[in-house]
Order: structure tokens, then sequence, then C-alpha cells
């Protein structure tokens, strides 16, 4: 009787009684259905990542009714999810050359989290001072917050947990099947603005998307703590990691930070992810459970170092960050010759700065350095499918030769590519035809009147 006066006493019978009235409630006894949505939109953007989030914004803003699927939990791709959070390169030869939406999310990002911004005024020389320094590190998490704030602004529909499995063009319309938790959903729409990073929604409207048979590594990052950096034996410590690598007892591993190789003296560091794949999800399955390995490897392996006992792993990433996968077939292929000799095409839309930049499974990265002055630029063509009609991409599945990609793949690269593709396809919509009879002067003046910068 004790005992039952103090459960009762902490309310414990009566929870007791409202579970057994739920156990038999017949609610329980309803079949589970599927909801079955039929949607109709203007422009529909697939991928939430660093380039899809920027063509929702500039779609919505200009009051085209816009859905944005998304596969994941979270806006930002590999800013948030891949824990990349310090997009860049904005700036190039002491002046800004990507502006826009993506770099008023950036700033504002930075400005709530009371950041600091690099000194653009300092032009890198790829020696002591590196083209990285002008990346803007943000709050990966915030920039998230952010990013969905300025879509539910902009009047974008956000769908998490959703992604296509079958894409169909009649009639002038678009019809793509969406799968998620509990939904089965029919999407028509106008204009499609695919921003997979694997050219996913392009391959199966039909159209063609290219790879490597050897494609680059992907980057597991995570932070790690348990241990006093001025303590560290800095002669002893890197001989006896590197000594571990060369006996294969750590496959695949490459640890490094922004100072550096290990020993970091910041905690931040990557695993290398051989192949990583995020094109399906057994691949990315796949990739993820890798890097993990490999990092609970690095873990026990660094414990066994002097000064290193107590060191402990503080966070990792939830996905493996991925380099490259699938590009499309575009209307115009950006090349490496086009890149490095920072053409400026007729129908450029948005700036590209960053190094050639192809990392090789780890064992060493192929790095070109554009010369002094010169800054790349990315056609509209090279977003647009080839033979294609009312469909564009964005991101690192640009239409453009491996070299090549390796420099455009980046962060502020994707935002520009997002803005144009997002202006493009309204404009389309406007007009009714398709992106490539737009009139390049007409998207061209959107994205400077959104605040973009236009090569010239």
């Amino acid at each position: 009787m004790e005992r039952r006066r103090v459960l009762k006493s902490l309310g414990a019978i009566s929870i007791g009684a409202a579970a057994g009235s739920l156990t038999n409630s017949a609610e329980l006894e309803v079949v589970y259905n599927v909801d079955k949505p039929k949607l109709q939109t203007d422009v529909l953007v697939v991928g939430g990542g660093t380039a899809g989030v920027i063509a929702a914004i500039q779609a919505g803003r200009m009051g085209t009714n816009t859905i944005l699927v998304e596969n994941g939990s979270q806006l930002g791709g590999t800013t948030t999810t891949g824990g990349v959070s310090f997009p860049g390169i904005f700036h190039a030869w002491g002046k800004q050359i990507i502006g826009g939406i993506g770099w008023e999310l950036v700033m504002e990002c930075v400005t709530l989290n009371d950041g600091k911004l690099p000194n653009f005024s300092i032009i890198p020389n790829n020696t002591s001072v590196r083209h990285w320094r002008h990346q803007v590190a943000v709050n990966g998490p915030l920039y998230a917050l952010l990013a969905e704030e300025k879509c539910m602004e902009a009047g974008v529909d956000i769908r998490y947990y959703e992604t296509p499995m079958e894409v169909s063009y009649n009639n002038g319309q678009w019809t793509v099947q969406t799968i998620g938790k509990g939904v089965q959903a029919e999407i028509k729409c106008k204009q499609i603005i695919d921003c997979t990073g694997n050219a996913f929604v392009t391959s199966l409207a039909g159209f063609s998307v290219l790879r490597e048979a050897d494609t680059q590594p992907g980057s597991l990052i995570f932070r790690i703590g348990g241990y006093d950096f001025e303590d560290l034996d800095l002669a002893e410590i890197p001989k006896r990691f590197h000594g571990v690598l060369r006996q294969n007892m750590i496959n695949n591993l490459k640890l490094k930070t922004p100072q550096g190789p290990f020993p970091p003296s910041v905690p931040y560091g990557y695993v290398y992810v051989p192949g990583a794949d995020s094109t399906t999800s057994m691949t990315h399955t796949k990739a993820n459970l890798e890097g993990r390995e490999n990092l609970l490897e690095l873990l026990r392996t660094l414990r066994t170092f002097p000064g290193c006992e107590k060191i402990r792993i503080l966070d990792i990433q939830t996905e493996t960050a991925v380099r490259e996968t699938f590009r499309i077939e575009g209307e115009y292929q950006v090349t490496h010759e086009d890149y490095v000799q920072g053409k400026v095409f007729q129908d450029a839309v948005s700036h590209s700065f960053y190094p050639i930049d192809l990392h090789r499974n780890g064992k060493s990265i192929y790095q070109e350095f554009l010369k002094p002055g010169v800054v790349a630029s990315i056609p509209l063509r090279a977003l647009i499918p080839k033979n294609s009609k009312n469909l564009l991409v964005a991101g690192r599945c640009i239409s453009s030769d491996r070299l090549a990609n390796s420099a455009l793949r980046v962060q502020a690269s994707c935002m520009g590519m997002g803005q144009a593709a997002g202006a493009a396809a309204v404009l389309a919509h406007q007009r009714n035809v398709t992106p490539i009879d737009v009139p390049v002067a007409e998207v061209q003046a959107l994205i400077e009147e959104y605040g973009g910068i236009v090569p010239r």
C-alpha cells in the first residue's frame, strides 16, 4: 500500500490509466494510409543544398509559386549537413566577384554569430597566403536556420524527406513523382531546377549525364578534443602518425586541418572516403559507413600517442561530404581551357574563382592556380541539359569537363549558379518559353537587380 500511495502521489496511477485507455483506442486499428497529394506549382527546385536554396529564394522572391524538395532534414547541403562551413570564394584580386542572395545569406550568418570576415584586400599568392584564406567561416546550424527562414519569407513550399522517383514531360508541363515518409506526391510544374548535385532529375527525365570511372574522395568532417596542443611532442607524433599510415593500419586516411596536417592546433579534421558517391541511398550509405569506420580506427590509434591518451570525438557530421558524382551534358560544356583562361561568355551569368582542385583519393591533390587578374565565368548554356525544355541545373552537376568541374563545384560558384537558374526559370515561365530562348540580357539584368554580379 505504501508503494501504491507513493506512486499515486507522483501521478503514476493516473498515467497508467491513461495508457490503458490509449491501448484500447479504436484509432489504433485504422490501417496506415499513404498520403498521395497532387500539387501544382510554377517552379520546382529539387535539392535544397548550396545551389538549390538560392535558386528557390530567387524564384520565390519574384512572386512565383515555388516548391523545394529536399531528401534530408535541413537546408544548406555541403555547408551544413556536409560540415564544410566555410563557403567561398566570393572575392578575387581585391574585389568582390560573387554577390547576390548567397552573399546576403553568408553575411547575415556571420553578423548574427558575431563572426569575422577575412581581409579580402590581401591578395593570395598561393605560398604564404593561400586561396582558402578568403573562405568565410560560418556557423553551419545557424546557416541552415537562416536558409529556411529566407525560403519561407519568399513563400517557398519546403518539402523535406522526399525524393523524386519518376519524371515525365507532356504538353509543356513536367510531372514529378516523389516519395517520402508516408507520402507519394505528384507535382506538376512548368519549370524544374535540378540542384541534386548528382543530376538525378536530369537523368530520370532521360537526358545524358556523365561521370568518371574513378571519382574524387569525399570527406567525413569531425571535431576532436581532450588534448592540449601546447603539450604535444610536435616532432614525434607526426612521425608515429605517418608511420601508422605507411603500415596501412588505417585505410585511406587523411587527417587535415585548416592549419595543416596532424597534430591540429584547432579541433577540426576530416577523413577521406575514396569513391564517395551520394547518387543512391546504397552508395551514400556505403560512403558514410566507410568514413565512420576509418574515424573510429583513427580515434583508437591517436589514443596510443603520448599526450593524446584522453583524446575524444566532440562531433561528427551526419553525412560524408561528396566532391564528385554525375554532371550533365549541357548546351555548352565549360572546359579546363575556358576556366583557366578566364573566358567571358556572351551568356555569362556568374563568376567562379577557385583553383583547379582535383583530389586523388587521398594520395595527392592536383592544383592549378589562376594567373593574376584571371576570373572564370559560367555561361547559362552550361546550366541547360542538351535538347531539354523547361529544365535547368545548378551546382556541381554543371556541364563541364572534369578539371573545370573540380573548381566550379565550390560553394560560392554554386550559389551564383543557383541564383542564375532561379532567375532564368522564372523568366521562362513568365514568357512561356524554354530557358534557352529567354534573352540573356534579361536574365543578366534580373540577376543584378537582386544583387548578383554578372561578368562583363
